[in-house]
């Protein structure tokens, strides 16, 4: 397809202004976790580390990490394991309802994150709390994968429609059972798609922060959830700006490394 100048130049500007409108303020923030004034005037008078290390010594930004790690750790262990399934399930079988069961794993990331986290609220007080299990990092973590499992799903599947089953046909017909030839045929190909789906996985559980809310209960708070909650103090504004600072660079590593693995 042809375009004329004037046509090239209006998709030019128009994905400029897109891309302007997404990373300046991403920019800024990374830029006024720098800033000297705790009020961030702006442009910054002068640079500064020290916000860096308050971070650092923060004993709630730390506990809040290592929950965030925990959760993401977990919900991607369970998207591993059940996307891995059901992408087998639908690829490699013929039964009734199979496109319904595809869309329904998929449904999860479509929904809007509160409608989500109410859902699960109900649940887990409705199912849990009669046996004796609150709200806590369980519940987030289960809450998590219900989303996570989407992103390995998708990779799975993608991986599984190119390989087709031709190689393991041949693997069977040179002998090798079942659990053979997926240790040594079948998981071998799939690793990259498996690697670029967890990462992906454990990058949305990091961040997420609505339905982390509604199954945290009162005793769990994770690196989003501290920075929601101190975000209008004013003597941790300089801390916030530092934490969100890190998770854009914590985002970006995971989605960049399962974009080239997924190439």
């Amino acid at each position: 397809m042809i375009l004329s100048r004037m046509a090239r130049a209006a998709l030019l500007s128009a994905l400029g202004f897109g891309l302007a409108m997404v990373y300046v303020p991403l920019v800024i923030v990374v830029l006024n976790s720098f800033n000297a004034d705790r009020t961030f005037a702006w442009p910054p008078q002068a640079l500064t580390v020290r916000w860096w290390e308050a971070a650092w010594n923060s004993s709630g930004v730390r506990d809040a990490l290592v929950t965030s790690v925990q959760a993401a750790l977990g919900a991607t262990a369970i998207a591993l394991v059940l996307g891995t399934m059901a992408s087998f399930a639908v690829q490699r079988y013929r039964f009734f309802g199979r496109d319904t069961v595809s869309l329904l794993i998929v449904l999860p990331i479509a929904l809007p994150g509160i409608v989500t986290g109410i859902a699960l609220n109900n649940a887990f007080r409705t199912l849990l709390e009669p046996v004796g299990l609150s709200l806590g990092l369980f519940t987030v973590i289960v809450g998590h994968a219900t989303f996570c499992v989407v992103t390995v799903f998708n990779n799975v599947l993608a991986r599984l429609r190119r390989l087709g089953i031709s190689v393991e046909e041949a693997s069977a017909d040179l002998g090798a059972d079942t659990f053979t030839t997926f240790r040594l045929v079948t998981f071998p190909m799939l690793r990259s798609s498996l690697l670029a789906g967890g990462l992906l996985a454990f990058a949305l559980s990091f961040d997420e922060i609505i339905v982390t809310t509604f199954t945290a209960g009162a005793g769990v708070r994770t690196l989003p959830i501290w920075i929601f909650e101190n975000l209008f103090r004013p003597n941790q504004a300089p801390v916030v700006n530092v934490v969100a600072a890190a998770l854009i660079v914590a985002s970006v590593i995971p989605v960049y490394l399962a974009q080239r693995l997924s190439t």
